[in-house]
């Protein structure tokens, strides 16, 4: 106690009630910060996980870094004889959360959330079973049948296809609810499931009350994978630019999923190879490299995911390592003369790359050692490949109006016909089970035979598609081979995509629309390639855009 406060009690009394009250103030203050911050920690936390339940958490993946455990990094430059580099990589994006491997493990998602739980039913209406229902004579509600002559269904029935295709439509508001189960993919519903014999077989997360939830759910208890795709309309909805972040400058003549159906490849005139992650509903740029002295005419993934060829009016082509973010200049090929080696196909088994040479020569190549390894002489000139049964077959056609059928492990022909009605081929694909191969000419007619039945002798096609008039460019089957996209360069609508059961084309696409401002719609279309599970289709045009599309009767990427 200070001397002025022993000689003046009152004035001690004073002061102490001034340090006190300046005490209180202090713990108050400190009391209000903590729990601020606190406040500030649980709202950070509460946004983390609207976050991660909007966006997902992934594990980011750089380009290269770490050899072979991840996949793209910043490679060693090629150098020329002059020293001039032939190619860089464009690192702007950034570390953007790529997903290369196959199997990556989502993390962060839905460790610590609640099981999710069914309500009973408040009442039940007897009368939704007496009521039928016609849903061929409504156009609106013939979107609900399943099978095409599938006329009067009950009103229950009516009432779950309705909500079902409800929730097929809107599938991005399922963060929203308090008690939903955070997914890894967001094209599966709640439910667990497995696949056995093409079966989708639902299970329930709370095996405890497994039979209650059951009884109180009018959803199938087996629901099958592989649905019939109706003719008619075809489901989708426009996804805008892929591309958005970074378009190409020319014509994007490629574009293709990588087999985990989450990366996209785009390649144009403007000699950059682009690779965007796609989930549906942000298009992410992950890399850009540049060839300095080739614009790519064509880029292809090996099925395998490890490596991209890419090819261009060059006497050589180039290997992009995904795994080791390296490019190689391979060529010119031993004892070949060819200046373009821009038309080629890739073996499904990743073994072999057949490239189309001179005056109807075929180069076969190892994707291993990235040397000939031997030739296919065709009559004519050869203008279009296709594998078929994992490689073991090579069809090609071209000049003469012939498809030619080979046999890669004698490298012989095995038969050859005419295509009916066909002067000068453009076009050839096959389905990816090898049973149907599509051809395309010059005239725009695009001609679907069955191979087996070819081969046998029949030389009649199944079905005539002339929904195109100008020269066929462009043909590619969907993973279940029941669309068949036809494409022609010069026309500025010219995509079509064809129903392959009834052999109709889709009345709905293209879109159609004033607007040529339109994101939705493609002009000039050059290029397409469906994703694995047949979700997504991109489209690539002479603009310079690569436009998305979700298709709606696929589930998964």
């Amino acid at each position: 106690m200070s001397l002025l406060s022993k000689r003046n009690p009152q004035l001690a009394e004073g002061e102490g009630d001034e340090v006190g009250g300046a005490l209180s103030d202090l713990v108050v203050s400190r009391t209000k910060k903590r729990r601020k911050d606190q406040l500030g920690a649980e709202e950070v936390k509460e946004m983390k996980k609207l976050e991660d339940f909007l966006f997902g958490s992934l594990q980011p993946v750089e380009f290269g870094k770490g050899g072979k455990d991840n996949y793209l990094a910043e490679p060693e430059k090629d150098v020329e004889e002059n020293g001039a580099a032939t190619f860089f990589l464009d690192n702007s994006a950034g570390t953007l959360e790529p997903l290369y491997f196959e199997n990556a493990e989502l993390s962060g998602r839905g460790e610590n959330e609640e099981v999710t739980k069914q309500r009973k039913a408040v009442w039940f209406d007897e009368e939704e079973e007496k009521t039928q229902i016609n849903i061929s004579g409504v156009n609106r509600l013939r979107k609900l049948r399943k099978e095409e002559d599938e006329t009067f269904i009950s009103g229950s029935e009516y009432v779950a296809r309705a909500r079902t295709y409800h929730a097929k439509l809107n599938r991005g508001t399922d963060w929203a609810h308090r008690d939903s189960k955070s997914r890894g993919d967001g094209f599966l519903d709640d439910s667990s499931s497995d696949e056995e014999n093409g079966e989708v077989v639902v299970h329930d997360h709370d095996d405890s009350d497994a039979l209650g939830n059951i009884l109180r759910s009018n959803e199938d208890l087996v629901v099958k994978s592989k649905e019939k795709l109706l003719p008619g309309l075809l489901e989708y909805s426009g996804l805008g630019e892929a591309n958005r972040e970074d378009m190409c400058k020319s014509t994007v003549t490629s574009v293709q999923f990588h087999r985990n159906g989450q990366l996209l490849l785009t390649a144009g005139l403007d000699r950059r190879l682009r690779f965007f992650q796609i989930d549906g509903k942000r298009s992410t740029k992950i890399e850009s490299i540049f060839l300095d002295d080739c614009p790519i005419r064509k880029a292809s993934f090996l099925p395998n995911g490890t490596q991209v060829i890419i090819a261009g009016r060059r006497k050589f082509f180039y290997c992009f390592d995904v795994m080791e973010a390296k490019v190689d200049r391979i060529g010119p090929l031993v004892g070949r003369e060819e200046k373009s080696l821009e038309v080629f196909e890739v073996s499904p088994d990743s073994s072999t790359v057949a490239f189309v040479g001179n005056e109807g020569y075929i180069l076969l190549v190892s994707t291993k050692t990235k040397e000939l390894i031997g030739t296919l002489k065709m009559n004519g000139n050869a203008r279009a490949l296709a594998f078929a049964d994992d490689g073991r077959y090579l069809l090609s056609h071209g000049g003469d109006g012939h498809v030619y059928h080979w046999d890669l492990r004698t490298r012989s022909c095995i038969h050859k016909a005419v295509d009916e009605g066909c002067i000068n081929g453009t076009a050839l694909c096959t389905s990816p089970n090898g049973k149907l191969f599509a051809t395309g000419s010059d005239s725009g007619i695009v001609n679907v035979y069955n191979r087996e039945k070819f081969i046998g002798g029949v030389k009649t096609p199944i079905k005539a598609i002339e929904n195109l008039t100008t020269k066929v460019d462009f043909l590619k089957f969907n993973n279940d081979a029941q669309i068949l996209a036809i494409c022609s360069h010069t026309g500025k609508r010219s995509l079509k995509l064809i129903h392959v059961p009834s052999f109709t084309a889709f009345s709905n696409w293209p879109p159609v629309g004033r607007n040529p401002n339109n994101s939705s719609m493609p002009h000039y279309p050059w290029c397409l390639d469906f994703s694995p599970g047949g979700g997504f289709m991109a489209v690539g045009d002479a603009t310079g855009k690569v436009l998305l599309y979700k298709l709606h009767h696929y589930h998964r990427a």
